[in-house]
């Protein structure tokens, strides 16, 4: 896509049904970046994170969606964030030099969680469905499905130089419209997803979204938004860090820096490191004294 880092809306004219483009080269390679990844772990996180910004972006929030597979297989971990205003994160974890299979097989049928939390703390929303479909646009899919949610489709690829994803949505129809319309826009979601279902890895990773749209969508008329503009920004702080030391109390500090006389802790997301001496211990414990500790997470 021009400019970078970018995601498209587009909107169907003559039947409701919208969709979204998105496209990841250097937020990608930020990942990439802090942790080398076998192929078949890279090309699922990289899925996942194209995943992840294009439902965050189909949500009127102020907040951040996570998307968190964990099973008992080789892959034990994948866990994606998007924020409302498109700034994604993602790391996984795994075992063995080269791991093989199906999101199924990689993840031993494990479990794909979709939580959605607001800045205001207020209102949390997670929907969990079994990873035990062969990829995760598939089990995207089936968790839209069963969630009674409006339907969707996705469309996902990812390689060592970008990832990228396509977005369709049913949007409701309007109680005036007639029995003959609503027919054709049933037809229509029926025949766009058949379209989206002749889309390679290839085209979703190259074509610019124009083209993209021209080749599956030539006899419809669509209307195509402006870029919203994505990026890699890890929200881990040293405040942060901090808060969640402090709760671990005075003896495990005192443990921790036994050792070294110091102690690291690396954010797993952007790799940073926050390095805390016996001095910042004591200042974090003074403070836990002055005032009551409260729960925050670490990133």
């Amino acid at each position: 896509m021009s400019g970078g880092d970018a995601l498209r809306r587009f909107m169907f004219e003559d039947f409701p049904v919208r969709g979204q483009l998105v496209r990841l080269e250097d937020s990608w390679r930020e990942v990439l970046a802090r942790q080398e990844y076998p192929p078949a772990v890279r090309s699922l996180l990289g899925e996942a994170m194209a995943a992840c910004v294009l439902l965050a972006s189909t949500l009127k929030f102020d907040g951040l969606l996570t998307m968190q597979i964990q099973g008992e297989g080789v892959l034990s971990l994948l866990v994606v964030q998007c924020s409302s205003d498109l700034a994604v994160r993602g790391l996984a974890k795994w075992e063995g030099d080269d791991p093989q299979g199906s999101l199924a097989e990689l993840t031993g049928h494990g479990r794909l969680a979709i939580t959605i939390e607001r800045r205001s703390g207020r209102e949390r929303y997670q929907g969990i469905v079994l990873a035990d479909t062969d990829t995760l646009a598939s089990c995207l899919d089936g968790y839209f499905a069963q969630s009674e949610q409006l339907p969707t489709r996705l469309w996902l690829a990812a390689d060592g130089s970008g990832a990228a994803g396509m977005l369709l949505q049913q949007l409701p129809v309007g109680e005036s419209r007639a029995e003959e319309d609503t027919d054709g826009d049933a037809d229509g979601w029926q025949r766009v997803g058949l379209l989206g279902d002749t889309l390679t890895a290839e085209e979703l990773l190259g074509l610019e979204p124009r083209q993209l749209l021209r080749r599956l969508f030539h006899e419809d008329d669509l209307r195509l938004a402006d870029e919203r503009a994505v990026s890699f920004r890890c929200s881990c702080t040293r405040d942060r860090v901090e808060s969640a030391l402090r709760l671990l109390g005075r003896d495990e500090l005192d443990e921790l820096l036994a050792g070294e006389g110091r102690i690291e802790v690396r954010c797993e997301f952007c790799n940073a490191a926050y390095e805390l001496d016996r001095v910042d211990v004591a200042r974090l414990l003074a403070d836990q004294d002055a005032v009551p500790p409260q729960s925050d997470r670490l990133h």
